[in-house]
């Protein structure tokens, strides 16, 4: 009996630290569609490091946006951003705050705190312009791919294990 409880008890712990790891390092994500081939095709599932530019803190409710040991996003980083719907869209950014970039056939300067902007913005291929807030991490890896539609046992490409990005 006592052995049992012991085991339990080591079973509830290591999923609460498999939960904690996960909400606060590393999170996949699924990439839906083929936007981004050929660095990602649609049903890849990707590993985010939530650490790489400082852990989100806040946001709603209480306490205010921030980061932990805040990093600063590089071009041609691939990213995870969390949009105003709740989905997680990915994308490589293409220009930081101050750049200049060519917009709906328009030449802008993208909005950043240096020049008097409110947020931080970067534009993000296929996506646009994306404030600093939503970004989560940085790609990592492309964990496996699964192909949208088809039955969990069928459909997983081998060749698409653990690509480092």
């Amino acid at each position: 009996m006592r052995s049992t409880l012991k085991f339990f008890c080591a079973l509830a712990v290591a999923f609460l630290v498999m939960l904690t790891f996960r909400a606060l390092v590393f999170t996949i994500y699924t990439v839906p569609g083929s936007t981004l081939e050929p660095d990602f095709k649609a049903g890849d599932r990707v590993m985010v490091n939530r650490w790489s530019y400082g852990l989100r803190t806040g946001g709603s409710g209480l306490f205010s946006y921030g980061r932990l040991c805040c990093q600063p996003v590089s071009k041609g980083d691939l990213i995870a951003i969390d949009d105003t719907a709740g989905n997680v869209l990915i994308g490589r950014c293409t220009a930081l705050p101050g750049d200049t970039i060519q917009l709906q056939k328009r030449t802008i300067i993208v909005p950043g705190k240096q020049n008097c902007a409110r947020h931080d913005y970067y534009h993000i291929h296929s996506i646009g312009l994306v404030r600093e807030e939503q970004i989560i991490g940085r790609v990592a890896l492309v964990v496996y791919n699964h192909t949208p539609g088809l039955p969990f046992w069928h459909g997983y490409d081998s060749r698409r294990l653990f690509l480092p990005r």
